[in-house]
């Protein structure tokens, strides 16, 4: 069988691709596991700065695997579980992570998009939460996440019509921060990986983390927290070597610490 979910190094970017392509990449449960696997040897490799997710041409994500749903309703809630792991990886993995979006994302796929830090998307790409059709609704933070990502009327459009987007309107609304042509998506996504992985290694942490917690916590909480991360990437070795480089003139040297 076919790897589920490459990886590849490109420089201190770890590419995620998910290699399901027959199955338009669905959230089938062993590359649900697989991707964990994948997030978590990621996140734990000091090689790795930024992690970049991607699919196959027609299709980012299409959700999870429907062959699957029936054997999911009679294990519930142990089920869940593997879905729940990844997604708890996702949102808190110390290296940022950007969704280079190709086709469909839809249902667990658009969640996906919605768990990572940056999404790019091309052209073709479409979005959407269509779990009302089938009588359910999204479970893996989808109506939370996407709220905060579009505001609640754009929101709702989405989740009560289970209607998709496209990738303009996605743009538009906040769900995307860049669309381009398809050919161009990943080469984007690598170029902002990269140019993240230029940056203090603990920086880049604590800035993701304390804008993570703007939609978590009540906005006196989210000040205070960035606080706290602030005065301590003041006290890494890595804030005295960029202000020391800013001073002399020259590149900065981090190394994590």
């Amino acid at each position: 069988m076919s790897e589920l979910v490459t990886r590849e190094q490109r420089g201190a970017v770890a590419l995620l691709t998910l290699n399901r392509p027959e199955a338009l990449n669905a959230l089938g449960a062993d590359l649900v596991a697989r991707l964990t696997d994948r997030l978590a040897d990621a996140g734990a490799d000091p090689a790795v700065r930024a992690v970049v997710i991607t699919g196959s041409d027609k299709a980012f994500c299409a959700g999870a695997d429907i062959t699957e749903v029936p054997e999911m309703i009679g294990a519930m809630p142990t089920a869940v579980l593997p879905f729940d792991r990844l997604f708890a990886i996702l949102s808190s993995l110390p290296k940022p992570t950007i969704a280079a979006v190709r086709g469909l994302a839809l249902g667990g796929g658009c969640e996906l998009v919605l768990a990572c830090d940056i999404a790019v998307a091309g052209r073709s790409a479409r979005f959407g939460v269509p779990e009302v059709k089938l009588g359910v609704i999204p479970g893996a933070g989808g109506t939370q996440r996407l709220v905060h990502a579009v505001g609640k009327a754009k929101a709702m459009r989405m989740l009560l019509t289970g209607s998709p987007v496209d990738a303009a309107w996605a743009n538009a609304a906040g769900l995307v921060a860049d669309v381009v042509d398809d050919s161009e998506v990943l080469n984007l996504a690598l170029d902002i990986a990269a140019q993240i992985a230029l940056n203090a290694p603990l920086a880049v942490a604590l800035a993701a983390d304390s804008a993570r917690t703007a939609h978590e916590a009540p906005l006196h909480q989210s000040l205070n927290h960035e606080r706290r991360n602030f005065l301590l990437a003041l006290g890494t070795t890595d804030a005295q070597e960029g202000i020391a480089a800013f001073t002399e003139r020259r590149t900065p040297h981090f190394i994590g610490k």
